[in-house]
């Protein structure tokens, strides 16, 4: 169910993660199986707190500097007083301090390992290369920066009876790096309504792993009140302004009391912020009462309005099941413990086909295929219950068409999705009718996927990731500004949503095709799979559902013309396909390609 998605995605509050001496991943690949790699995952939000090292735990220059950087970790009113412990008492007042209500984190991407220079008076200094991965806000929101530099710190010997180094030198701001990221901080999803009012839109936010239970509560109440981040802002709805929390929340394990402004507040917007607090609150139980100007308007019991309201989150249900491509043929996967249905297209249109995008709507299946058609391609797209039988083709054909992702829009009567032709974005309705899409961002968009609520994508434009909100207006999907993600791999090829925050993407690692995963803002990433061998060409992940037998975190890809399971890593065989014939004695088996999921 949600609830246990949701414990899994924060089960890192357990097992925090070291600082790792060079900052570089090492080559030992995570493999994931069904779970998130505990290397993924930030730090604590219910367990034991989690306290970034001080100035005496090392002497070593190259690992003083990266405990350095994870002193800024934690609530920010003690954040420069942290720092300030490294930096040599009479250098102190050049770090310039800010209100607490202002400190902003510089989070930084270790590339290689620093450089240190033994001075000949008995002084260090230590050069560290870093990709600039966002700025974490006040109020937790981090934002994407970009962009590779490096930082020098000079550092002496502690005198005056200190034990350990001092550092002389260094850049005027506060530094925390994505492995300090990771360790002291927990990751927060939040929920903001769609515009049209009909579904929960996630978001993210990070907390330091000191905070309070009782604050945390205080703490997700001011970030709904303050609203979503820009790039989100466009495709979900604000609660009304003015809203904003009237001293702390009160209360403790199974009783909470919110005290609110909040204009307009009847029982239609109470009803809509209760579910985003239930939701957004997912580790609190027992009852949570609304006052507005300290008048009791409302009392939620937290547990059972996230079941009565699971359909916000899921707008689908079913068992997902694996399918590929055999000989320009849709077949079903069967791996031994899931499902295998059926493929829902009629034989007649199933045929000559690329790569396809299936999905679940209501009693219908929504399909869209990518066929060659005189060494062209086309769009076929359909929508019937099992098996879709009509199928209407797009007007123009294109040298090069991607594969087609469908939009989780609750308009079931204006199905749409997203594709990719020659390097434009098009949407696509059930008639195939194609219309460019302009986005605000350069270069040429090699790849699209759209996340399990339906309101947010994600795109590889010039190589680079990108996400967007997605606005929905009688059946006009609209793609609001896009924001770029800061990754460590370059040329990127392929990506999909691989859980509620979290995406799967491919692309080259010094010159190597690799498979990373990164969360919704880019602030932490982690190699699923290295050494790859050859380009990744097609991707696609189940992001996780309250029903089937197959979690989030599930993926599979193509490389090589080959189509891969992430269970294992091995090639998805042709004895796994089914309804395939057997090659005559002596013939040469053909190799599925284009894996995707229903659901």
């Amino acid at each position: 169910m949600r609830r246990e998605l949701v414990a899994v995605l924060l089960a890192g509050a357990f097992l925090p993660v070291g600082l790792a001496g060079c900052g570089i991943p090492g080559q030992t690949e995570v493999h994931v199986d069904g779970r998130p790699s505990t290397a993924a995952e930030a730090g604590p939000l219910n367990g034991r707190a989690a306290y970034p090292p001080t100035r005496t735990a090392s002497s070593d220059p190259s690992q003083f500097i990266l405990n350095y950087l994870a002193a800024a970790a934690g609530e920010r009113e003690q954040a420069y007083a942290r720092v300030k412990e490294f930096i040599a008492k009479d250098y102190q007042p050049r770090l310039r301090e800010k209100q607490s209500s202002e400190v902003e984190l510089t989070v930084v991407r270790l590339r290689e390992k620093a450089e240190v220079t033994l001075n000949n008076e008995g002084t260090w200094e230590v050069t560290v290369p870093v990709q600039q991965v966002g700025v974490l806000r006040p109020d937790g929101t981090l934002t994407p920066t970009g962009g590779d530099t490096e930082y020098v710190f000079k550092l002496r010997p502690a005198d005056d009876g200190h034990n350990g180094l001092f550092i002389t030198e260094m850049p005027n701001v506060l530094l925390l790096s994505d492995d300090a990221l990771r360790s002291y901080y927990g990751i927060h999803p939040i929920y903001f309504w769609s515009a049209d009012q009909n579904r929960l839109v996630p978001d993210q936010r990070y907390l330091p792993s000191t905070v309070p239970n009782e604050r945390r509560v205080t703490e997700v109440v001011k970030w709904l009140a303050f609203g979503p981040p820009e790039w989100l802002a466009q495709g979900v709805t604000r609660l009304p302004d003015g809203t904003a929390l009237i001293n702390n929340a009160t209360g403790g394990d199974d009783r909470w009391e919110v005290n609110l402004t909040m204009p307009g507040a009847n029982d239609l917007k109470l009803a809509k912020l209760a579910t985003q607090l239930a939701w957004s609150l997912p580790d609190v139980k027992g009852k949570l009462q609304l006052k507005i100007q300290n008048q009791n308007r409302r009392t939620v019991d937290l547990d059972p309005e996230r079941k009565k309201t699971e359909f916000v989150l899921h707008p689908t249900a079913g068992m997902p099941e694996r399918f590929c491509v055999y000989d320009g043929v849709i077949h079903s996967v069967s791996i031994a413990g899931e499902p295998a249905g059926p493929v829902p297209v009629f034989d007649k249109a199933n045929k000559g086909v690329v790569s396809a995008a299936l999905s679940r709507a209501g009693d219908e299946v929504l399909a869209a295929l990518v066929v060659t058609r005189s060494d062209r391609q086309r769009l076929m797209v359909g929508a019937d219950p099992a098996p879709v039988t009509l199928f209407t083709a797009s007007e123009k054909s294109y040298g090069s068409i991607g594969r087609p992702t469908w939009l989780r829009s609750p308009d079931q009567d204006h199905p749409s999705g997203l594709v990719v032709a020659d390097g434009r974005l098009y949407r696509f309705d059930s008639m195939a009718v194609m219309t460019p899409i302009t986005l605000g961002a350069p270069g040429a968009v090699t790849a699209v996927a759209g996340s399990y609520d339906g309101h947010r994508i994600a795109l590889i434009i010039g190589g680079q990731l990108w996400v967007a909100s997605v606005s929905f207006d009688g059946g006009v999907v609209t793609v609001n500004q896009p924001r770029r993600l800061v990754t460590r791999l370059t040329g990127l090829t392929a990506v999909d949503w691989y859980a509620e925050n979290q995406l799967v993407f491919a692309g080259n690692e010094a010159g190597r095709p690799a498979i990373y995963q990164t969360y919704v803002d880019g602030g932490l990433e982690t190699a699923l799979r290295r050494e790859v061998g050859a380009e990744v060409t097609q991707l696609a992940a189940y992001p996780g559902g309250p029903v089937g037998v197959l979690p989030s975190f599930s993926y599979m890809y193509e490389a090589n013309k080959v189509a891969y399971k992430n269970n294992s890593f091995e090639p998805i065989k042709p004895d796994q396909v089914q309804d395939v014939t057997p090659p005559t004695p002596g013939g040469k088996a053909l190799n599925p390609t284009a894996p995707f999921f229903l659901y």
